[in-house]
């Protein structure tokens, strides 16, 4: 059976260098790992607005036209925290930060409803949700230590900042 592994990602924000701009989610697997001429041979234009009003760029790799989107990452997400370290753990030290990712699809425009789109879509909202879910009516506490039959019903409740949200029972 295989140990767990991690990663100790150190972060001192000196000296790191910012990539904004420069990241790219390409729609395919480049099987190498060294230093490569990326910037002499990958060249987006910027191709003017799609239909959602996302701002397009076209490029080609390896002889295929890509079409892509620039996106902001949301702020105030941590990549991992540290926790005690496991028995096969690996140091790594971050010497660059990036604000925005463009992300390149073969076949079609990029789109709202693109997984990647839809993902930093989620984070936005898990964001609302860190102010916590909530029964309501809230449990009392002789229903604490015992659970509830399924027939009963509750509302479920998501605060974001001077917002709620409320669904269905259950």
């Amino acid at each position: 059976m295989e140990k767990a592994a991690s990663i100790d990602l150190k972060r001192d924000g000196k000296g790191m260098e910012d990539l904004s701009g420069r990241v790219h989610q390409l729609p395919c697997c480049v099987k190498h790992d060294g230093p490569a001429s990326v910037s002499h041979y990958f060249k987006p234009k910027p191709a003017g607005v799609g239909d959602e009003g996302l701002p397009l760029q076209l490029a080609h790799f390896r002889g295929r036209l890509l079409q892509g989107t620039t996106l902001q990452l949301p702020h105030g997400f941590v990549l991992s925290k540290k926790t005690s370290p496991p028995s096969s753990q690996h140091s790594w030290d971050t010497n660059a930060t990036f604000q925005d990712i463009t992300y390149w699809n073969h076949d079609y425009v990029p789109s709202h409803n693109d997984e990647l789109f839809r993902a930093f879509h989620w984070l936005s909202l898990a964001k609302a949700v860190k102010g916590g879910i909530m029964q309501y009516p809230p449990p009392s506490e002789s229903d604490m230590g015992r659970q509830k039959a399924k027939t009963s019903k509750a509302i479920w409740m998501i605060q974001a900042p001077q917002t709620f949200y409320g669904s269905s029972s259950r």
